[in-house]
């Protein structure tokens, strides 16, 4: 494997892991991310689910079991965050602490604990935190964020990297079901009632997306997915169509929730919260008429992270940053990617075939990712491609576009052949970027028996089309590449391509 460049050794020095510790109304929750990155990936995830807000709206104190729970979570993950040397923690505290009396008596308990000062976020800082949090894991989100904790609901409005002005409203799950009694009627009309009062938020939602944040409502997407029997098990990113939706939320609401397929999955204190987080999504959708809803793995904690970055880090594209961290980690030789990359783009321009912003930006990320499967037995590289991309920690990507990186890459080591893959990952890339993906990876089948991963060589062998022809231009000292192997990958490029392919050999 060639030594990492100068510029390689920078880019990964991303510091000792930080952490995020978030007190929310249902549960205590850690996440050590591996550094202050623009792609923060997570190494270790713990919850605890203490119910802080649970009898809150009616008593308006903090149960003392429930504050007990929370006090020995932190301890516990105190003693974590020494074990991974974390070197930053950054505690935050939501709703129940925020609105019960014993509130600051329990956060002062609460910081002694931890050993860290715990910021406690208003109902608009929380809402403002949550849009960010969307900001740094979606590709130029548009549309209305919405954060449904154990005590409140957050309404922001977010285009590209603007936050608008969050609003609260007392719309948890454990809010609802203290509230009403346990009673779903009841619930309903607290719904309805509190939702009237931020008209100016739903009509923005009209025709955008709802970008839902939150367990309770990933746990509802997990149940969605089992019951159509989805292909990709992964909550970011992941669309639900309103209409069909709506159909499956009226489901939860009226059948007994041990009867849904894959309940086993979510845990038994979040159950008796899905009606509210159901009925609360329903009512969201009929006001507000979303042209889809997203699921977003991102929220308050991401948003803390996201905040602090420079300008500059703000700025990357998490999916390149992240594709590129891969690249540097498990690539023969990182700087072939960025190289394959610039090949590509020289390719395409002369090709002359339209790409949109998101198709470049995604033939970026899988340039840097095509090498990363060298460690795995031959007969296995492609397969061990496809899930390790589909089933990475990628942020600023859709499921689609995961099937697109994943499939590129597979066809790389596989061949181009459409059938040796499953119909359902082709059906989620769609039948244009299928296609993209076989062409990434016509052009990546010639570029390595040339470079053999090595960087320093495709900016001397120029992959073009002129005259109807894809030529390969290949120096006079390296004209004995340009064997069965390579004659044959260039007519497979051309034949995708309905083109006449050839090898041109300096002097």
């Amino acid at each position: 494997m060639q030594a990492l460049g100068r510029e390689a050794q920078g880019r990964l020095k991303i510091g000792r892991p930080v952490a995020t510790i978030d007190i929310g109304s249902n549960s205590v929750r850690l996440v050590v991310y591996e550094g202050m990155t623009r792609a923060p990936t997570p190494i270790y995830n713990e919850k605890v689910l203490c119910g802080l807000g649970r009898h809150v709206a009616t008593t308006g104190r903090l149960d003392d079991d429930a504050v007990e729970r929370a006090l020995r979570a932190l301890a516990r993950f105190r003693v974590l965050c020494g074990t991974m040397g974390v070197s930053d923690i950054f505690v935050m505290a939501t709703a129940a602490a925020r609105d019960a009396s014993n509130g600051p008596a329990f956060l002062e308990a609460a910081a002694r604990t931890c050993g860290q000062d715990i910021e406690l976020l208003s109902g608009a800082r929380e809402a403002q935190l949550s849009a960010l949090g969307v900001v740094s894991g979606f590709y130029g989100p548009d549309g209305i964020v919405g954060d449904m904790g154990g005590g409140s609901l957050e309404l922001v409005d977010v285009k590209g990297t603007r936050v608008g002005q969050g609003i609260t409203m007392p719309l948890g799950g454990l809010a609802l079901q203290d509230l009403s009694g346990g009673s779903p009627k009841k619930a309903q009309r607290i719904i309805r009632s509190a939702l009237e009062r931020a008209p100016e938020y739903l009509e923005n939602l009209h025709g955008r997306t709802f970008y839902a944040v939150g367990g309770t409502w990933r746990a509802l997407a997990r149940l969605h997915q089992a019951a159509k029997d989805y292909p990709l098990h992964v909550m970011h990113g992941y669309v639900i169509n309103p209409e069909d939706g709506l159909d499956f939320l009226h489901l939860v609401e009226e059948v007994d929730t041990k009867t849904l397929k894959d309940i086993e999955s979510v845990s038994e204190a979040r159950r008796p919260l899905l009606a509210y987080g159901a009925m609360l999504l329903e009512e969201i959708i009929r006001l507000g008429e979303p042209k889809e809803i997203a699921i977003s793995a991102y929220g308050v904690r991401e948003g803390v992270l996201y905040e602090k970055l420079d300008g500059a880090a703000r700025e990357q594209d998490p999916l390149v940053s992240a594709a590129g961290d891969l690249n540097l980690l498990r690539s023969r030789s990182p700087g072939h990617g960025e190289e394959l990359w610039d090949w590509t783009n020289r390719f395409m321009e002369s090709l002359g075939l339209p790409e949109t912003e998101n198709e470049r930006r995604l033939r970026h990320a899988a340039c840097l990712l095509a090498d990363i499967g060298w460690r795995a037995h031959p007969d296995y590289r492609g397969e061990q491609s496809l899930n390790l991309i589909a089933y990475g920690a990628f942020a600023g990507l859709d499921h689609a576009g995961r099937a697109y990186l994943a499939l590129s890459i597979f066809f790389r080591h596989e061949g181009l052949n459409p059938d040796k893959v499953s119909s359902r990952i082709k059906a989620l890339a769609g039948t244009r970027l299928m296609e993209r993906a076989r062409l990434l990876a016509a052009l990546m089948r010639v570029a390595y028996p040339v470079s053999v991963g090595m960087e320093g060589v495709l900016p001397r062998i120029p992959l073009t089309v002129h005259d109807g022809e894809v030529i390969l231009q290949l120096p006079g000292e390296m004209g004995a590449l340009a064997n069965e192997r390579l004659t044959g990958r260039m007519k497979a490029l051309g034949k995708l391509l309905n083109l006449r392919a050839g090898i041109e050999i300096e002097g």
